[in-house]
């Protein structure tokens, strides 16, 4: 009987980015679509070259509930 093969290896665990306009490509297959005030957000943020950190910052002020 030949030896039983091991389990396959999981993927790699890790992180990639997903840009904005892949993101709204894979979005609309959900039939979600970004809503003017945030697409306005985000251009604001390229125009002032915001880092990530003050995007999330940004971000987690105007949509986690307080309290």
């Amino acid at each position: 009987m030949a030896p039983a093969k091991p389990p396959p290896k999981a993927a790699k665990a890790g992180s990639f980015v997903l840009g904005r306009a892949r993101f709204e490509k894979i979005s609309a297959v959900e039939s979600i679509k970004t809503a003017p005030a945030t697409q306005r957000m985000f251009a604001e943020f390229d125009r002032k070259g915001t880092t990530q950190e003050q995007r999330r910052q940004a971000v987690a002020a105007k949509f986690v509930r307080k309290g």
